[in-house]
């Protein structure tokens, strides 16, 4: 019987990885493909088996790195689950914002989505598969890091585009956008300030920022047969900040969570 798979990118990062343990529960093999091998290596071997957990360099700007990985795919089963979770920011203000950094976190956060689906498209139709984008709130409101922000907005479009043409082939597509996401990416802040997720509480009706194990069930839950009718949507996972909160202080952006 042919393998099922589940293609995770930046699965070495810590929301990456939580969601790539998460989809081994509903998939044969997960592959997590990430620019840094070694890192990714790191995850695979932690989460479990090398048969289950399988690592993979790649870098999603890349259509000859991606053609690559759907190569190691092919090789191994049949793709039904495709999270673009890659993704990073870099300038905090427009002012600070160059066409270089327009264009880099434009191809990391907004294209590497489309190359990735086009790679596997052919998979994901047989499948009758599901892509779930990893967006942000950034792309749903204006909290700093506008070129990040503007490809996440982006990213929600695609989302939308890739449902509404491919569901007459059963695939569907859906975007998680999470809130502040409490990873390894804030260490540098709270050794700072100790207090830095204390304050940032304040902003989110639930109290408390994200666990990378929140992004991943609601990854697995819209990738799986329960949410089958579902499709074209953004589900927040945000503990409540775009539910009506006023503003989110940039020293709390989420855009940093990778």
């Amino acid at each position: 019987m042919t393998q099922s798979i589940a293609i995770v990118t930046g699965a070495a990062g810590d929301i990456g990885a939580a969601i790539a343990a998460r989809l081994a529960d509903d998939h044969d093999v997960v592959l997590l493909a990430d620019i840094d091998a070694a890192a990714a290596a790191a995850v695979a071997l932690k989460l479990g088996p090398g048969n289950r957990f399988v690592a993979v360099e790649c870098d999603v700007t890349s259509e000859t790195s991606i053609a690559e990985l759907a190569r190691r795919a092919a090789d191994v089963g049949l793709v039904r689950t495709l999270v673009n979770n890659a993704g990073a920011a870099r300038a905090t203000s427009l002012h600070d914002t160059t066409p270089e950094i327009w264009r880099a976190d434009n191809a990391l956060n907004l294209e590497a989505a489309f190359l990735c689906f086009r790679a596997f498209e052919p998979m994901l139709t047989v499948s009758k598969g599901s892509v779930v984008n990893i967006a942000s709130v950034n792309g749903m409101h204006v909290f700093g890091h506008p070129a990040y922000s503007a490809a996440k907005a982006g990213l929600l479009h695609f989302t939308r585009l890739v449902a509404v043409e491919y569901g007459k082939f059963g695939i569907r597509s859906n975007a998680v956008a999470p809130g502040t996401v409490k990873t390894q990416a804030w260490e540098a802040r709270a050794s700072a300030n100790p207090n830095v997720f204390e304050e940032a509480r304040r902003w989110y009706p639930l109290q408390r920022v994200v666990d990378p194990k929140d992004v991943a069930n609601a990854v697995a839950f819209l990738a799986g047969h329960q949410a089958a009718s579902i499709t074209g949507v953004c589900l927040p996972v945000d503990c409540g900040l775009t539910a009506g909160q006023a503003e989110l202080a940039r020293t709390f952006s989420q855009s940093e969570h990778y």
